[in-house]
């Protein structure tokens, strides 16, 4: 992936997630954790404005485990952060989407999980709770990171449970920390879902051919035998993106109208073109 791809996915990424931030958590008093989640808190209690919090805060825990972390880390972490402070406070002065708190922690969640899913995408880190979670990970190397975000991000849920004194409000937190969740695993999911197309046909060679000098995708060609006509064939193997498909099925029946073509989903490709989203 280009540098400015990157750049440009990254702070895409951030505009979602200080859309949800500002949008729906902020003026709704919902606490899901993360560097989010105390700016919220800083904000009702102490009357911070949230896109300074979100930057102070990063530049601490960068600081805290800019040794241990790296310096490619720390620059791509700096851009994420410091773009989703600047969308944090843009989006800070605009009046809030609703003040239903059901479809703020709803929405809010997906938005704020996409957004997050977007920027790991990238190669990029919007800082937060995920540098603790990788510094934990640093001093503990078999405790999994999962549970360390999931302890801070829990420990800032009780925080504001104590001090908005609401319970509501820190079950809602709960439940946007899980929404949240789920949709950053949906985004990588989904990023790293590629199709494996088999075919089968008299013409394999051809079809491998006008498939190589068309296509950036490579393709292996496997000798088979037909079991009920007993004619030996071509399989040819292929991966590639979804979006890719209409075009391959197009070339393969150009040559051969009675091709047999399987597609199957893979959750994952490594190498050759195709990079591993985490």
């Amino acid at each position: 992936m280009g540098k400015l791809k990157s750049y440009l996915i990254t702070i895409f990424g951030a505009a979602i997630t200080g859309a949800a931030v500002s949008l729906f958590y902020l003026p709704n008093k919902i606490v899901s954790g993360g560097v989010s989640g105390i700016s919220t808190i800083c904000y009702h209690t102490l009357g911070f404005e949230p896109g300074i919090t979100v930057f102070v805060v990063n530049v601490l825990l960068l600081l805290l485990g800019l040794k241990a972390l790296g310096k490619t880390f720390a620059v791509k972490t700096v851009f994420g952060a410091g773009v989703l402070s600047v969308f944090v406070q843009l989006f800070s002065y605009l009046p809030p989407v609703t003040d239903n708190v059901i479809l703020a922690t709803i929405f809010g969640a997906v938005l704020y999980g996409s957004g997050i899913g977007i920027c790991f995408a990238a190669g990029a880190s919007t800082g937060g709770t995920d540098i603790l979670g990788r510094l934990v990970q640093c001093k503990f190397p078999h405790f999994p990171i999962g549970k360390a975000l999931l302890a801070v991000d829990g420990t800032i849920i009780v925080v504001s449970l104590f001090l908005f004194a609401d319970v509501e409000l820190a079950l809602f937190g709960i439940l946007a920390l899980f929404i949240s969740t789920f949709a950053i695993d949906f985004i990588i999911r989904k990023l790293n879902v590629s199709k494996l197309a088999f075919i089968v046909s008299g013409k394999g060679e051809e079809i491998a051919q006008k498939l190589v000098s068309t296509s950036p995708r490579g393709v292996t060609v496997v000798n088979a035998t037909g079991a009920y006509t007993k004619e030996d064939v071509k399989m040819l193997v292929c991966a590639l993106k979804e979006s890719e498909i209409p075009q391959f099925q197009e070339k393969v029946l150009e040559i051969d109208r009675d091709a047999f073509i399987i597609f199957s989903e893979s959750t994952q490709i490594v190498g050759n073109g195709f990079y591993v989203y985490r």
